[in-house]
């Protein structure tokens, strides 16, 4: 059975910038795609970005575009999140989520079937 745990939240300034890691485990992966998204209150989940586990492939959500940078260390089965320039509105908490191989869908949360604990990431003005 898969097992992600997030780490690297944290309480940041506008402008400043957070790493979040994702610890995977239960299985070797291949061809999969492993994604964050984020819940801010109130609000639905909403992605963020997601990365294939093999090649090069990653695909942002426009609204962090140009600051936010995935990435993954397969020898150490992490998944990483660099959060620059932050902002208030990136205040939420982040999960990273690994996608069903039988859904061909990148975006929404419904793809992913297997989703870690979260880490509560907040911006302060």
């Amino acid at each position: 059975q898969v097992q992600l745990v997030e780490s690297g939240g944290g309480l940041v300034q506008t402008g400043g910038s957070l790493r979040l890691s994702c610890a995977a485990s239960g299985r070797t992966f291949s061809n999969d795609w492993l994604g964050w998204f984020r819940q801010a209150p109130g609000k639905e989940r909403e992605f963020v970005s997601v990365i294939s586990w093999i090649g090069s492939s990653s695909y942002y959500a426009d609204s962090v575009k140009g600051r936010f940078t995935i990435s993954r260390d397969n020898a150490k089965n992490t998944l990483y999140l660099q959060m620059n320039s932050l902002k208030p509105q990136d205040t939420a908490v982040y999960y990273c989520a690994l996608k069903s191989p039988n859904d061909g869908r990148k975006y929404h949360p419904s793809a992913y079937d297997t989703w870690g604990q979260g880490t509560q990431v907040t911006v302060s003005s």
